[in-house]
């Protein structure tokens, strides 16, 4: 795996994500994401923005948000998101598809991880069936569990995770937790719906963290 097959994935499950968000009807656009603090609106201001923000409005966005990153991101996908109609998000999402921009101190990794987890983030709550391909979402759970700005770390601490529907297992720790490479994905970045096809004497350490 390269930065150039990364790069690849990322600009297929963009172009993918937009194929979602355009089939939506005017009211799928108001409903809650699996992040509770943005509708589907605001979650493709999310994506759209990710790859237009300059480096100055990052360092502005942190310095309001008193260094809350996580905080910085709502609010900022929230006004960006006000300023466009659903059409003209998901025409910035395709045309940025393939943009390599990330945010400060980001692996090329970490856009793929953020397309695939906030693609469930929308389905799920509508009711959408949103398959994850098999070798970007080892790549993205095998990110995770290294990576210092997921949480990942500290919530899988002590686990072994191991796949149900690819040959893939993950972490060293006594306590296992199986199940789908998506559900795995979502339980693995703090997502609680996650949890619930899951299996193992490690639910709950993950579920705690």
């Amino acid at each position: 795996m390269n930065d150039g097959e990364i790069s690849a994935w990322t600009e297929t499950e963009r172009l993918s994500f937009a194929d979602l968000l355009e089939g939506l009807t005017e009211q799928d656009w108001s409903v809650t994401t699996l992040c509770p603090e943005w509708t589907v609106h605001a979650m493709a201001g999310h994506l759209a923005q990710t790859t237009r923000n300059r480096l100055k409005d990052t360092l502005a966005g942190i310095v309001e948000a008193k260094g809350d990153w996580d905080r910085m991101n709502v609010d900022q996908a929230v006004a960006y998101a006000a300023r466009f109609t659903p059409a003209e998000l998901v025409a910035q999402i395709r045309e940025d598809a393939g943009s390599r921009r990330r945010s400060p101190g980001a692996k090329p990794i970490d856009p793929l991880a953020d397309v695939l987890i906030h693609g469930q983030d929308v389905a799920r709550p509508l009711g959408i069936t949103r398959p994850m391909p098999e070798k970007p979402s080892i790549a993205a759970l095998e990110h995770l569990l290294v990576s210092p700005f997921w949480g990942a770390k500290k919530r899988c601490k002590d686990l072994r995770l191991i796949a149900t529907d690819a040959e893939w297992t993950g972490g060293t720790g006594p306590e296992e937790v199986r199940g789908p490479l998506a559900d795995l994905l979502l339980a693995v970045s703090g997502r609680s719906v996650g949890l619930a096809t899951l299996t193992g004497p490690g639910i709950v350490r993950l579920g705690a963290g």
